[in-house]
Parts: structure tokens; sequence; C-alpha cells
């Protein structure tokens, strides 16, 4: 389907009316008269990005105005009459970019100040925008540009074109000389986690093709929301950025959210998996590039510094914690001076190449890379994994904990050197030549290391490929509805609720249109591109009645058997996740969206997985019921060999 013509536009109106509107809320009505005009002015900028190929770079720069007038108009999102005056520049803008690029030209590609531009997600193939503040001093193929990426704050009002408003209007809290600013759309309003995270990657990626960037001085920073994003990417990435630095935001879920006293009524699976994102358990990440907090002195907010603060002490670091005198949620004016120079002091020196010592902490493979260490394999996801370690004279010192694989990546080791001491034990040295890159594999058998990847045949969790439900929606994925039907119309009909929530929530939280087809259109194509979201049963849908052997349940006529127990179609569905028996490199999905929309209008800090690997669905229970264990009669996690 071509990104041309969004999903939701094949979707019957009537059942988006029907859904549950959480976030973001409905805007002012646009009138009658401004609607026609703003559908006539899509109309004809879609006509002239007809004319231009598909394959062309610059397309996604020429339509990221129209599309945006497009998303905000469709949904309903204009909360101020001055946004009607701004959709309407933007399609003069988006006008302009158009017959500049049918005519061959670029001219924004060379533009300095206050930039807009765009590209396709490899998630849903939907159009994103994103800012920029291009240095006076830029020229197209000059020298490599230092990069801040600046994480913006809550607004359940930031639409398509209200982001693209103030991207146009202001340069934003920092605006360093020679630098590159980037400010990610981060899919709306998420604390630039699941979709978000991709946002930002992606973004980064976008810029890297249009602009000469130096990898090596890239910053993380934000305030507020873009504060929590800052904690969250700057400690799961630790090793790609010269700086983090946020400001205020929130660090964890359970004490940001008043939730220490509450734990007995949340699943034990959800509070695991407050380890996919909670900063502060992993806070010794931060030993691997420069944090620069800030906070004011008498706002709420200082309390994650300070419980990061307390966290780094324990860990013998010390945290640079820049506090604004007597200031609320903003940033005090000397306080922003000093956090300038610092972060710039440090985006001077880079990230450093190959440092000696590493001391990195994980709770899944989802994030397992630290510098020149990559973890391959845990002995137990969900309980903190640790690797410290060291280049020394006599090699290459490493402690672990909870780690059963583990890669090495390094440059410039003597071939005398190339030996590994790791938990008491002595491996080595390789054969290599002086001069030659090392890079050794090191799996655990019985208690003990051994040399080389590990022997073991079948699945095991992996990077990319360990859960939960929600990391399938980090990638590119498909939608496959069912061609047929069950003998158990409640389940048929609680599919069919289920495949329409999913679609309009990932509009309205993610911004983006899924791609969906029917399970006969399926081809061994999309088994490799896509994670496949497959919905309904053996009887209902030909993908999953072809993969089901291989799956770990088992379905009859009417009922299913999943972990040992069996269950009606009148009243559960099966839910989970798990390796793609055609193609293990990705994952099929049953019968399942992202697990958190019910969290949507909450805090983002209360955006966190609902769902572990695999769960047993209350079918009475309505899709944005299920929050904290409600509609869940039973779930759990896989281990790391996909088993139960």
């Amino acid at each position: 389907m071509s990104y041309l013509f969004p999903i939701l536009l094949t979707l019957p109106l009537a059942f988006l009316h029907a859904q549950t509107r959480i976030e973001p809320k409905h805007g002012i009505e646009t009138p009658s008269d401004l609607r026609a005009e703003l559908e006539k002015g899509i109309g004809e900028l879609d006509a002239l990005a007809a004319k231009i190929g598909q394959g062309n770079p610059h397309l996604a720069d020429a339509m990221v105005f129209q599309e945006a007038v497009r998303r905000t108009l469709q949904d309903g999102i204009f909360y101020d009459n001055k946004e009607f005056d701004l959709a309407l520049k933007l399609l003069v803008m988006g006008r302009e970019r158009l017959t500049q690029l049918v005519a061959g030209k670029t001219p924004w590609a060379k533009q300095t100040g206050l930039v807009v531009r765009g590209y396709f997600s490899q998630l849903d193939g939907s159009l994103q925008p994103y800012g920029l503040v291009v240095p006076e001093t830029y020229k197209p193929g000059g020298k490599s540009m230092r990069v801040d990426l600046w994480q913006h704050g809550r607004s359940n009002k930031l639409s398509e074109v209200s982001f693209i408003g103030q991207r146009l209007a202001k340069e934003g809290t920092f605006a360093p000389a020679d630098t590159l600013v980037l400010h990610p759309y981060g899919r709306y309003c998420n604390a630039m986690k699941f979709a978000g995270e991709v946002d930002t990657f992606e973004a980064l990626e976008a810029i890297k093709r249009a602009y000469p960037v130096d990898e090596k001085r890239v910053c993380m920073r934000g305030f507020s929301m873009g504060g929590a994003a800052c904690w969250h990417l700057g400690v799961h990435h630790a090793d790609k950025w010269a700086a983090v630095n946020p400001g205020a935001g929130f660090a964890e879920t359970m004490l940001y959210q008043g939730l220490e006293d509450k734990l007995t009524t949340i699943p034990w699976y959800e509070q695991k998996l407050w380890g996919l994102y909670d900063a502060v358990p992993v806070a010794v990440n931060f030993e691997n590039t420069t944090l620069v907090a800030y906070s004011g002195e008498v706002d709420k907010q200082k309390a994650a510094a300070d419980l990061m603060e307390a966290t780094l002490a324990k860990e013998g670091i010390k945290m640079t914690h820049i506090v604004g005198s007597k200031t609320g949620h903003k940033y005090e004016p000397k306080a922003q001076e000093e956090v300038a120079a610092l972060v710039d002091s440090a985006a001077a020196r880079g990230v450093p190449h190959q440092p000696s010592k590493i001391r990195f902490q994980t709770f899944t493979l989802k994030y397992n890379r630290m510098h020149w260490i990559t973890l391959d394999a845990l002995e137990k996801h969900w309980e903190p994994a640790r690797v410290e370690g060291e280049l020394k004279e006599d090699g290459v010192h490493l402690a672990t904990r909870n780690i059963a694989a583990l890669s090495l990546d390094l440059e410039s080791i003597p071939a005398n050197r190339r030996v590994l001491h790791i938990d008491g034990q002595l491996l080595g040295p390789t054969p290599a030549q002086d001069g030659e890159k090392w890079a050794p594999n090191l799996h655990k058998t019985g208690g003990k290391w051994k040399l080389g990847s590990s022997p073991e045949k079948g699945l095991r969790k992996k990077h990319n490929l360990q859960g939960p439900i929600d990391d399938a929606f980090m990638d590119s994925f498909l939608i496959v509805t069912p061609s047929g039907k069950s003998k158990n119309p409640k389940f048929d009909q609680w599919v069919e609720k289920e495949i329409q929530e999913f679609c309009y929530q990932w509009r309205l939280q993610f911004r983006g249109e899924p791609r969906v087809k029917k399970d006969i259109e399926v081809t061994l194509q999309d088994h490799k591109d896509y994670n496949l979201v497959l919905f309904g049963n053996t009887l209902g849908n030909r993908v999953i009645h072809g993969s089901v052997n291989s799956l770990p349940y088992r379905c009859k006529q009417t009922t299913f058997e999943i972990h040992g127990k069996q269950y009606s179609y009148d009243a559960y569905a099966p839910a989970l996740i798990y390796p793609n028996p055609q193609n293990p490199k990705r994952y099929i999905v049953i019968n399942s969206g992202f697990t958190f929309a019910a969290a949507g209008a909450a805090s983002n800090s209360r955006q966190t997985p609902r769902l572990p690997d695999w769960a047993i669905l209350d079918i009475s229970v309505p899709p944005l019921g299920r929050a904290d264990g409600k509609g869940v009669t039973e779930a759990g996690f896989f281990n790391e060999r996909w088993e139960f």
C-alpha cells in the first residue's frame, strides 16, 4: 500500500467514531468552509506529489507539510484558531517545496536557520516530521558537525501542525555554535519510548544522510518529559552520546507514580517490565558517558536527579548536578549558562574511542551493548545482568553476572595481550596478528566460560528477539487479519474490535498508519520484511494455521491449550509473541497490539508494557479495560529458549 494513502482513509468512519478516545483529545470544530479549503489544498498537493517518483530521497521533505495538515484535520486536533492559519501556511510551504522538487531543485537542503524535514518510518511507512536548527556556518559537503538531540516536553496538544509551527518559530533552549540541533517529533507524547524511541534514531539517521555529522559528537538533551527521555535514552545507549543532559523529568516508575504502597494491585510481570525503561536500576551505565543533569531548586521533578545522584554515589560515581537557585520547572539563566559550558566541553572531547574501562548493566537484551562489549545471551531476562571490563597489560579482564554469552569488538590490542581473564578463568591467548581487529565470542557451559559461539541449537532469546509483546512494534510490522471465521462468534467479534482499536489507538498515540493485509494476501516477502501481527485462530487466519504446529500452543475447533491448560474461544483468547517459524529473525504476535493503550491518558511514566511474552485474555473485557491485570487470566514470560 502506498504511503500516499494513509490506512485510516480505508477504515469505516462509523468504526472510527465508535472507538474510545484517549489522547490526543478532540480539538475545536473546524469550520466547514475551512475544512473544504484544507481538503482541496491537500488533494492538490497529493496530485503534485504523484508526479515525483516514490524513490526520490527528498519526497518526504516535500510532503511533510501536507501530511501534517492531513493528520491534524482527520483526527480533529486543532486546539486554537491560530492553528487554522498555520495549516493554510503549511500548505503554501508544501506547494513551494513540491514545485521545486518537480523541477529537480532542493533549496531547503542548503538552508540554514530553522528547517523542517521528514522521513518515511520503517515501523509503518508513515511520514514523520522533524525540526532542525542549522548553524550559519553550515556548508554542504563541509566539515562534520556536532549534533545535539533535543527532546521536547509533554504537550497533549502537540499535533503535527503544532509541532511544525514551533519548529518554524523558535530555536529552542539551546542552539550552540557550529552545531546541528535536531528536534524529533517522537511520535507525539510518549517520552520517546517505543515508537518514540525509534523516531529519535530514525530522525538521527535521516540527518546523517543529509548533513555531515560527526558521530563522536552527538549529545542527548531535553527538559521535562524530554528530560525523562534523556534519562532513558541516555542510560540505555550511553556509548552513543558525547554528553547526556537531562533537565527534570522522571527516571523510574514506582516512586514517581507513588506506587510503592500499591504494588499488591499491580501484576508481578508489569513490575518486572518496569526494567525495560527505568533508568535508576541501570544508573552505572552513565559512567560510560558524560552526564550533566539540571534541576530547578523547587521543582518537584528534581527528585529524579536526586535519586539518580544517590544511586550513582553507591556505585562510586559523582554526578554533575546543576541546580537553578529558587527556580521551579524551568531553566534558571545562570545555571543554563553553566550547563551549556559543561556540555560544550564534553562535546569537544567526544565519545571516547575504545575506553579502557566499562561498567554495564541491563535487564534485557534489547539494550545489550556498551562500547566494545556486546551481551549475546542472558541466563535470565528481567533480572539484573552486569559486566565490568577493563583493558590491562596482561589482557582483558571481565567480571559478569547473569550473562550466558558475550562478544568483544576491540582494535589496537597487541597479539600477546589477547588474553581473557573472566570470572576467575584464564582463556587464550587467541591467535592473531598485531593490528588486526579482535572480536572473540564467549559462551558459558556448565558454569564455565569457553571461547567461541555456543554450540547449542534451537531458539534462544537474543537482541531484538527477546520480547515482550510490545517489542514487535519497534520494528517494521504488518497486521494480518483473518479472511475466515472461527466456530465461536463471540471470539470473532472480539477479534474485530481488537484490530479496530489497535489501528485507532496506534494512529492517535503513535501518529502513524499501521500496514494491514488479509491472511490470504501475505507473501513470503512479508515474512522476511515484517513482524507479523496475526489476529484470529487457525480456522479464521491461514497464517496462524500454517504456523501453529511450531508455536507454543495448540488449537482445536472451539478451544485452545496453552501452558498445560485448556480454554474455550467463547470466553478467552491467547496473546503471545514468538519467533516466526518461517523466519526466526522476525516475530509473530498473536492477538495483540501494543499493550498499554489504556495508559495513554496517564503520565508517560505509566506507558510501560502491560503484558509479558504470553497471556490468556478474558474476551468479555474491552481492549482499554485491560489495565493493571484486569481482563488477564494468566500471563508470563518464556524462558531463554522460548519455552514455558
